[in-house]
């Protein structure tokens, strides 16, 4: 059996307590992050927005791409847009999507970074 590590003793480092508690944000602000990262936490969505990091492409591009039904990527589509991931434009019939700004591409790029690391 494995030993858990704890403190040893019963006294807090109050300075060190009150140091980090001044530069943590409000809870509410860590739930919104924790959802964010759950979008992260499908294969199939994080592949979209690999795809979308290389080009914009429409749900048909997409489906085709990853072999899965129009409506599927729809609704992961659907999912990353109300989380601020991707953006879209309409050129006539057709919507183009692509990532919504340097940031998500900085995440992928980090993942990926730190995935690959020996």
């Amino acid at each position: 059996m494995a030993k858990t590590m704890m403190c040893e003793s019963e006294g807090i480092h109050e300075e060190v307590v009150r140091f980090v508690k001044s530069r943590l944000s409000d809870r509410e602000e860590y739930d919104d992050l924790a959802s964010l990262f759950k979008l992260f936490g499908d294969g199939t969505r994080v592949q979209m927005l690999h795809a979308l990091e290389q080009h914009e492409m429409c749900v048909c591009d997409l489906a085709a791409l990853l072999g899965v039904t129009k409506s599927a990527v729809s609704h992961q589509l659907k999912a990353l847009r109300l989380a601020n991931l991707v953006k879209f434009r309409r050129e006539g019939q057709i919507v183009y999507y692509a990532l919504a700004d340097e940031h998500v591409k900085t995440i992928l790029d980090i993942g990926v970074e730190h995935l690959r690391e020996e």
